[in-house]
């Protein structure tokens, strides 16, 4: 047991990413049930079908679970008194200052963390008095933060800089990978993308077969004007890229990418035209798996890295 699992009562330090129009109850549930934390997107979801997703998935799961919310997302505080009046175990708050609801949740005893991209951000959560931070790097898919910086400087760095519980997002799919941000001095990870393309997450059929054939550098981190994305290179991307490089304005961008493009990219088939969001790691990932198969491969490869530092530092 290390801190994450003893602050959030599970038995791996595995949390799935919040994803819109991805992580629905099914996923959460699964993870859950298999030893993680799972996490409900809210910021694809009404509030209405917030409190859905939560009654179906306290049906599913007696294990812990949390919501990832948003906090510029124009229901959040919708979200929050959802989350307060639910009980939910965990709130994972992103795109926003840590202090806005960290003291009110608690005083519901909710447990916090928040995601950043930065140890100045980390900071920030320390003094707001959250309980974990999650560390993300540009790897990651979605939205991304402005410093571009990868999951492997990121982590050291804010290792140094807070002694709270710390959470390496951004490019984990292995168990390799996984031990690897612990040795940087991760307590635990959240992965998004593998778990986005296992049977169990709501995105479209059509989303996953597109993910699992994406090669090395089939996606790359654009409209900076509006908010880092990581997206794939359809024929979104590529109207995004010519206005890009002919110097459109925020307002320019934002009309190449309407409301709704995400869901149709990603909940809705839409692969050419829509935000195909996924992280880099895709390119590693080549089958549709159940997230029971997911999680036991990821314990195997974290057991035969270990037992391989071990051997290498003793042949040393």
């Amino acid at each position: 047991m290390n801190r994450i699992c003893t602050l959030f009562g599970i038995d791996k330090p595995i949390i799935q990413g919040g994803m819109v129009w991805i992580s629905g109850w099914r996923l959460a549930a699964a993870v859950s049930n298999n030893g993680g934390m799972g996490l409900l997107g809210a910021g694809s979801m009404t509030p209405d079908l917030l409190n859905e997703h939560i009654d179906k998935l306290t049906a599913a799961t007696d294990k812990p679970w949390g919501i990832n919310i948003p906090l510029m997302n124009p229901a959040s505080a919708d979200f929050i008194r959802i989350a307060i009046e639910r009980h939910a175990p965990v709130v994972v708050t992103s795109a926003g200052s840590p202090k806005k609801y960290t003291a009110l949740l608690h005083d519901h005893g909710i447990k916090v963390a928040h995601v950043v991209a930065s140890s100045a951000f980390a900071r920030k959560c320390e003094a707001a008095g959250v309980d974990a931070v999650v560390a993300e790097g540009f790897e990651a898919g979605g939205h991304n933060g402005r410093e571009e910086t990868t999951t492997l400087t990121l982590i050291p760095q804010v290792r140094q800089a807070t002694t709270l519980p710390l959470i390496a997002a951004g490019g984990i799919a292995s168990g390799q990978a996984i031990y690897a941000m612990m040795a940087l001095g991760a307590e635990g990870v959240q992965i998004g993308t593998l778990f986005a393309l296992t049977q169990e997450s709501s995105a479209s059929t059509a989303f996953k077969q597109r993910c699992t054939t994406l090669e090395e550098g089939d996606t790359m981190l654009t409209l900076k004007a509006l908010s880092p994305t990581r997206l794939v290179k359809n024929a979104l991307y590529q109207r995004i890229a010519e206005a890009e490089q002919q110097g459109a304005t925020a307002e320019q961008l934002l009309a190449l990418v309407p409301k709704g493009s995400a869901r149709r990219g990603i909940f809705e088939d839409d692969t050419d035209n829509g935000e195909v969001e996924i992280g880099q790691v895709a390119s590693a990932i080549r089958s549709i798996d159940t997230v029971a198969d997911v999680m036991q491969r990821l314990t195997d490869e974290f057991r035969r890295t270990k037992q391989q530092a071990i051997a290498w530092t003793l042949d040393s």
